[in-house]
């Protein structure tokens, strides 16, 4: 289970406090596949990082039993003068992987990423889709109780999606998924239940379908 007590995050702006929660009590279920909706500057991609614990509340807490990846893709925790090599090694370090496992994953990642002689260059030399391919595979590399997906499921040119894609399905047959999507079609395909965000409120909906009518009507209030 996902717990929020009490939940306020803002952000300080020029015209004050923008609440993305405000004081929001809610239990998400264990075992299910979340997809966040909401318009833009909602607050979609801030929630989802919040749930896996990569930023942080101003008041109340999140609490859960269950362990997160890192955004898919995010790129931008990535030393830029250490090698993609050395950035993977770190990452292994931080997650208590053993030198074998490391070595797996290194291996893993570089084939995955088909980055070549640039795995073993500064990351700081890398174009975003470097980074982005770099980033994804190791992503895959780990295994996660859920896996967070922002707006992005592939990176690269259309083959490389396409193996990105691929990668990714196998992956999350053996875990969830927290998904920040605009895209109804693949929140119908992947996940069951839905997040909404509206206003510095959320809610939650057991199925999917009614979470997506529930935005579609914000929208036309919005209009």
């Amino acid at each position: 289970m996902i717990k929020l007590e009490n939940v306020t995050k803002y952000f300080i702006t020029k015209e004050g406090k923008k609440y993305i929660l405000k004081d929001m009590s809610i239990d998400i279920p264990s075992h299910t596949n979340i997809g966040i909706l909401g318009r833009n500057g909602a607050g979609k991609s801030t929630l989802m990082r919040m749930l896996g614990h990569i930023e942080f509340p101003n008041k109340g807490t999140i609490t859960s039993d269950h362990n997160f990846s890192w955004p898919l893709g995010l790129s931008g925790g990535f030393v830029g003068n250490m090698t993609g090599r050395a950035n993977v090694r770190f990452v292994c370090r931080l997650y208590g992987r053993t030198k074998e496992q490391t070595n797996e994953i290194i291996e893993y990642v570089k084939e995955f990423s088909e980055l070549e002689d640039y795995f073993d260059m500064p990351i700081k030399t890398y174009s975003s889709g470097m980074r982005g391919r770099l980033s994804f595979g190791l992503s895959l590399a780990f295994d996660f109780d859920y896996m967070l997906i922002d707006e992005t499921l592939s990176v690269g040119d259309a083959r490389f999606k396409k193996k990105a894609k691929e990668h990714l399905m196998k992956k999350i047959e053996n875990c969830n998924i927290i998904l920040v999507s605009h895209e109804m079609n693949t929140l119908k395909e992947l996940c069951n239940a839905g997040i909404v965000l509206n206003k510095g409120q959320m809610v939650y909906h057991n199925d999917i379908i009614s979470a997506i009518e529930d935005y579609e009507n914000i929208n036309k209030k919005g209009k």
